[in-house]
């Protein structure tokens, strides 16, 4: 193994392939069904667990780490900060606590936090509590406002309240989504929600990387969204003006600084509201969306590579913001619901001047699903331009190009 060596927690196989191109050893802590031939030609040892078990994670962890003498964990997945933050804690690692990561995870606490210590930056928000809390909030704070899982992802469960006579629904909602059992239940369970101020404005995300505690900017993403919040797609660098990016950029500051992230890659949400820049939401990890790709065709900057290898200490930090050499867009595919009878056009897509990639793991015999999280959606289309319009362009282009035709399923 090498001298410096990572344990890696969950993740694509990208992050074992980049850390064994830095020289770095790899320990790789894994859910059993994710660990395949390639990563056991790359990895020096596996922890197969479900590593959300603490229970189960932490001797295993312990006992791995005199074996093979990691010196730092990363993550880039949201299932594995805190379980990251719990080992970097118990073997002394340097990296982002439990405690900043379950901050980031906790959205109500982030809430709570964010009143004492940034105010500027937030809104107000509370836990649902029994149906009168609704009502109470509405009446206190007025409409609309938000209602949201405390630790969800991927827009699941997220419900705009227009009016007080939306109250009876959407409590049925919250009432249906606690018991529902979803497909990433075991990992973002539906059971405590929270209800928070609108912030209206155009939807925002900063990718970031900490220094030893010096935060630099390294992209802003601006966000396509569908009415209920999903997203449908992304450009980086976003279409906002200077004062409104310089900020944005100020905002995100603030926040990393108040949160107490020390260290590594941040994904930050917001809002340009009427008020200024508002944070929604905030996670210790790259963005999702292969949003990372996108930084990287931009920017040249990988923040995948530097979130599993910076901490071996052989990359050299940033000083400034990496320049934007090129626009990157990404757009996501759709179709009506039902059985999957046909894909077309995707062969044709690839070849255009400027697409990089066709993501649409969907065949004949797949099933399509309303949109209603991020999981619901079918795949995307990552394309690069001179300028974000083009990009953004070229996305609808390749994605009218494409079809996914479909049939009702009657099983369904």
């Amino acid at each position: 193994m090498s001298e410096q060596r990572v344990l890696i927690v969950g993740g694509r196989i990208e992050n074992v392939r980049k850390a064994k191109e830095q020289g770095l050893g790899v320990v790789y802590l894994q859910q059993p069904g994710q660990f395949t031939p390639e990563h056991a030609s790359l990895v020096d040892a596996a922890l197969l667990v479900d590593y959300t078990d603490w229970t189960v994670t932490e001797p295993l962890v312990a006992a791995a780490h005199r074996a093979y003498g990691f010196t730092s964990v990363v993550t880039t997945t949201e299932a594995g900060v805190e379980p990251a933050g719990r080992i970097s804690d118990l073997l002394n690692l340097g990296g982002v606590s439990h405690e900043v990561a379950h901050l980031l995870r906790d959205k109500l606490s982030m809430r709570r936090h964010l009143a004492a210590a940034a105010p500027t930056v937030s809104v107000a928000a509370e836990e649902v509590g029994d149906r009168e809390s609704l009502t109470a909030f509405g009446a206190r704070h007025g409409y609309p406002f938000i209602v949201k899982p405390v630790d969800g992802i991927g827009s699941l469960g997220l419900q705009l309240v227009e009016s007080d006579d939306q109250l009876d629904e959407v409590w049925e909602t919250i009432t249906r989504l606690r018991h529902s059992d979803h497909q990433f239940a075991r990992f973002f369970p539906l059971e405590r929600f929270l209800m928070e101020e609108y912030i209206s404005g155009q939807e925002l995300s900063v990718e970031a990387f900490t220094f030893e505690g010096r935060h630099v900017v390294v992209a802003v993403t601006e966000k396509l969204t569908y009415d209920n919040f999903v997203e449908l797609g992304h450009v980086v660098p976003a279409r906002i003006g200077p004062a409104d990016e310089e900020a944005v950029v100020a905002c995100v500051t603030e926040f990393l600084d108040a949160v107490g992230v020390g260290s590594g890659p941040s994904h930050t949400e917001v809002r340009l509201s009427e008020r200024g820049p508002r944070v929604i939401e905030s996670h210790n990890r790259p963005g999702g969306d292969r949003i990372r790709d996108l930084v990287e065709e931009a920017t040249g900057f990988d923040i995948e590579r530097y979130t599993v290898a910076w901490p071996g200490g052989d990359l050299p930090a940033l000083g400034d913001r990496p320049a934007v050499r090129q626009a990157a867009a990404t757009r996501f595919l759709a179709a009506e619901p039902g059985r999957v009878t046909a894909v077309e056009g995707v062969d044709g897509v690839l070849a255009l001047d400027g697409v990089v990639d066709v993501d649409l793991p969907v065949e004949p015999g797949s099933v399509v699903q309303p949109i209603r999280s991020s999981w619901d959606r079918l795949g995307q289309v990552i394309a690069v331009a001179p300028d974000a319009d083009a990009a953004v362009a070229l996305c609808e282009k390749a994605c009218a190009a494409i079809r996914v035709a479909t049939t009702p399923d009657p099983a369904e």
